[in-house]
């Protein structure tokens, strides 16, 4: 018996060393950084875009390369490293807005036919995700496969935000101040119910998760357009080199303090 509760012993921690959460825990730094990220993807692309004039179809196969590269040594990490997470989720941010701007720009592609494909591909994710990991916790991105569904589930988010935001400003023309405004009362009546009426954790994080999509898009296009259009003037450039300098002032923070990092007994109960 002594010899079985020895190993038991031994064994027990080394399992549980290795349930490392890939993600961030989700914290008032996760949001903040998303929203960040969210808008550097408009801002960036924009730049990009005026600046080289590569067109949107090369941007995304630049950025996506990119991003192909870093989901490589992020998939190769044991556990959550909050500069190689961070970056993926910017490139994520440019990529998944190249592609909606691409479809509608250059391929005529009507934004309610993208909302509504990337809707029903994001829905298709997440139920293959479900079918096949019983689970959609963000809290226990342990696996191949959950990490795998996860950034898709991500990249979807993006395009899903852009085109979802893009044809509400250009059906209601309500303003970027306006727009952020009404984004970002949707975000705290989804928090609402999920803090005061049991709304799903998991289902009011992935709607939020494509709110602040719009919201930071808002907000960069409030920042960067010129004022005679409704922005405040800073121009993409300088908007972009804000948000990436407050991204990697946080990111800093985090990586020094490891306050986003998900407890393990916390992903032991979720893996259970």
């Amino acid at each position: 018996m002594d010899t079985i509760n020895s190993v038991a012993g031994t064994s027990a921690p080394s399992v549980a060393k290795q349930l490392f959460n890939k993600v961030p825990e989700v914290t008032i730094y996760f949001w903040l950084i998303k929203v960040l990220c969210t808008t550097v993807g408009e801002t960036f692309s924009d730049f990009l875009d005026g600046k080289f004039n590569l067109g949107t179809a090369n941007l995304a196969y630049i950025f996506g390369g990119l991003l192909l590269i870093v989901l490589f040594f992020q998939f190769k990490k044991k556990k959550y490293v909050p500069g190689i997470y961070w970056l993926a989720v910017v490139l994520v941010s440019v990529v998944g807005t190249l592609i909606t701007d691409n479809l509608t720009d250059n391929l005529g592609i009507s934004l309610v036919t993208t909302t509504v494909v990337f809707s029903i591909v994001l829905a298709a994710v997440f139920a293959i995700w479900y079918s096949m990991e019983k689970t959609l916790s963000i809290e226990s991105i342990n696996t191949f496969g959950r990490e795998a569904f996860y950034w898709l589930a991500i990249l979807f988010t993006f395009a899903l935000g852009t085109a979802s935001g893009d044809l509400i400003a250009e059906k209601f023309a309500l303003g970027y101040l306006i727009s952020a405004a009404i984004i970002f009362g949707a975000i705290l009546l989804i928090s609402a119910g999920h803090f005061w009426m049991k709304m799903s954790k998991v289902l009011a994080f992935w709607l939020i998760y494509i709110l602040t999509r719009p919201l930071g898009a808002s907000l960069g296009d409030l920042l960067s357009q010129a004022k005679t259009d409704g922005g405040l003037g800073l121009g993409p450039t300088m908007t972009s080199a804000i948000f990436l300098l407050a991204i990697l002032a946080l990111v800093t923070y985090l990586a020094i303090t490891k306050k986003d990092v998900t407890p393990q007994e916390k992903v032991l109960a979720e893996q259970n």
